[in-house]
């Protein structure tokens, strides 16, 4: 045997030894979010990672004795991200889809949401009028409701463009801008939206309500039931009816 075999051999019989695997013995997580999300998760005024879902993985990872850092990604490329282990978990407003869950493990759901037009406070439109009359749609780049308009274009007496954008907030500002009538997105962050501008929440457009969910790499049971079991705590806390009442989602 050579000196690297044997260098090898020791170190996984250390591992067997002490019942742990290099795994089980990982004490830091990164979770990918989407840094224009809220409220479920975004960058607050001081430049920290902030939101329901940030504050949710903080409580679980404080339970299981882990550090979790918050890593902004791209939303579009954020699965690839989790696939080539860049991210340990997407905590992040993700929606639990059938083409999703071929490439990672969803969590047990934890929210479940709806998928709605927003259009400027003023709007005289109906929903009708935006997906027949020929109108100018935007929706967040690698979102279901960004898939389901693109899909559905042409079906049903359809006549809109659609426009692709890379966070809901600047779909909303070309919404400001004229540049666009309305634009889709989940519910929540438009109650966040409408807050904050002059536009409002018009209707739901078709689609179904879905679950959102945390995402894990494939085959990683592990981390999977420790995510399941952390969201099982946490809704059972007084912690989750303070989160709920914070971020109003």
């Amino acid at each position: 045997m050579n000196k690297k075999s044997l260098l090898i051999l020791l170190a996984v019989s250390v591992f067997t030894v002490a019942g742990i695997t290099p795994a089980s013995a990982k004490d830091k997580i990164v979770n990918g979010i989407d840094a224009n999300f809220p409220p479920f998760a975004y960058i607050d005024k001081k430049g920290e990672p902030a939101g329901f879902d940030v504050e949710a993985m903080n409580w679980i990872a404080e339970k299981n004795n882990l550090e979790v850092t918050h890593k902004p990604v791209e939303w579009n490329s954020i699965i690839q991200t989790l696939i080539t282990g860049k991210i340990d978990v997407i905590a992040s407003g993700m929606s639990i889809t059938e083409k999703r869950a071929e490439k990672v493990d969803f969590t047990i759901p934890y929210w479940e949401i709806k998928q709605v037009m927003v259009v400027p406070e003023n709007s005289d439109l109906t929903i009708e009028k935006i997906m027949k009359g020929n109108k100018k749609i935007g929706a967040q780049k690698g979102t279901p409701e960004a898939e389901w308009l693109k899909d559905n274009e042409g079906e049903n007496g359809y006549n809109y463009e659609l426009r692709i954008y890379k966070s809901s907030p600047l779909a909303v500002q070309d919404i400001m801008n004229g540049r666009i009538v309305a634009a889709a997105m989940n519910d929540a962050p438009a109650k966040d939206i409408c807050s904050k501008k002059d536009v409002r929440i018009l209707g739901e457009f078709g689609m179904h309500a879905e679950d959102f969910g945390y995402a894990v790499k494939k085959g990683d049971k592990e981390l999977l039931e420790m995510m399941n079991q952390g969201i099982k705590d946490l809704k059972a806390s007084p912690r989750w009816d303070e989160l709920v009442e914070k971020y109003n989602p």
